[in-house]
């Protein structure tokens, strides 16, 4: 059978001691090093969280001002579109009547002058019809 002897007890305090001293310089601390590091990196997991709900904010609040941006610059464009409309609309009537009054005037002028070259040629064709007459007669 198994036979105990004075080594067995020996050995066994040479364990307890030795397991004693490996928890104390060895296992304490490696396991304090792991529950430290797990605990870092908990809080880096929950920091790196709470940085993106904070980024999907910032990010909503972006696209909210852009979005407000953009229906104000449409607004602005649509404004100033308008504007252009209108003043091309105002300079194409202010041309419109100014070519009318220089067509009317244009017309004024001919039409002086038509009268003024009927009465020349009035005045000549009883000029030459008194010629032909007199030519007439004389014959």
């Amino acid at each position: 059978m198994l036979e105990v002897n004075g080594w067995f007890f020996v050995q066994l305090a040479n364990f307890l001691i030795l397991l004693f001293l490996l928890n104390a310089i060895l296992f304490r601390p490696l396991l304090k090093l792991f529950k430290d590091r797990d605990d870092s990196t908990r809080g880096a997991l929950e920091q790196a969280n709470e940085m993106g709900k904070k980024k999907d904010d910032v990010l909503e609040e972006i696209e909210r001002k852009l979005t407000g941006a953009r229906t104000e610059a449409r607004s602005i464009f649509e404004n100033l579109s308008n504007e252009g409309l209108e003043v091309q609309k105002n300079t194409v009537q202010s041309a419109q009547h100014e070519a009318m009054e220089i067509n009317k005037k244009a017309r004024a002028e001919l039409e002086a002058a038509t009268d003024k070259a009927r009465n020349s040629l009035k005045s000549d064709i009883e000029a030459f019809s008194r010629q032909i007459v007199d030519k007439l007669v004389g014959a």
